[in-house]
């Protein structure tokens, strides 16, 4: 036996090259690789969106609350008494200041390139809009009569999925960085009474579940005869239906209807 680089090997392999597999299985082994034009197309409606508050407003970067209400706002009696139940996914779109969404595309983008790439942009978009119905619906559960708005009941869904994807694929040391974001982000939305707890609750809650169901299907519980297309449609399936049923608990939230509360 000759030893080489790699370990011992008999005399005659030992002058061969080895050749290193990336990956055999398919499986993706980390958070990111590839492309994320999802995440593109979200941040340019955010920022498209927030320039037409500035045109329709008063003047300046500050959103007054009646702007982002006529552009969508979530406020429990309109969604109620008006039957204007886009405002349950408008709302997500929509920002008070400039701070507002600066600090929410910033972690949208981190976030979506992490992300998307690794679950695809199928998966990637569904889980976005899943986590923002839980979160309008968190918040009209929690404050019916407030005015709120801002894309972080999605982006909260975002960090729950990519903590719980990471743990189930032992990405140990990506997944500790997102837990302290996760703490992080916790402290300052029960610390600051402007901040839509409901929303961000809601988004996490739906993103955590949407990434088990990631996962379960990646470690082969629904079946290991299980193509993954077939696999990835149940995903699909399961987590549109998450949405779905957020959407029309957010409907019956608002009927139980304060000042505005950023989300």
């Amino acid at each position: 036996m000759t030893p080489t680089p790699v370990g011992m090997r008999c005399p005659e392999c030992s002058n061969q090259r080895t050749r290193v597999v990336r990956n055999p299985t398919g499986t993706p082994t980390a958070l990111s690789a590839g492309g994320f034009p999802a995440t593109v197309v979200l941040i340019a409606i955010n920022v498209i969106v927030y320039l037409i508050e500035v045109v329709h407003g008063s003047g300046g970067f500050s959103i007054g609350i009646g702007t982002a209400y006529d552009l969508g706002a979530l406020w429990g009696p309109a969604v109620h008494e008006n039957g204007e139940w886009w405002r349950t996914i408008t709302s997500g779109f929509v920002h008070f200041s400039i701070l507002h969404i600066a600090f929410n595309m910033y972690l949208l983008f981190i976030l979506g390139r992490l992300l998307e790439p690794s679950i695809g942009t199928l998966r990637f978009v569904v889980l976005y809009f899943a986590s923002l119905l839980a979160g309008s619906f968190l918040a009209l559960w929690f404050t019916p009569d407030s005015v709120s708005a801002g894309a972080s009941g999605a982006i909260f869904g975002l960090i729950g999925a990519a903590f719980v994807i990471a743990r189930g694929r032992k990405l140990d040391a990506i997944a500790g960085q997102i837990g302290i974001l996760i703490v992080i982000n916790l402290v300052f939305t029960f610390a600051d009474r402007g901040v839509s707890l409901g929303a961000h609750l809601g988004g996490l809650v739906a993103g955590v579940l949407c990434g088990l169901l990631i996962i379960a299907g990646e470690q082969g519980r629904y079946g290991r005869n299980l193509s993954r297309d077939k696999r990835v449609a149940f995903e699909v399936a399961a987590m549109a239906a998450l949405g779905v049923l957020s959407f029309v608990l957010a409907l019956v939230a608002a009927g139980w209807g304060a000042p505005y509360f950023v989300g």
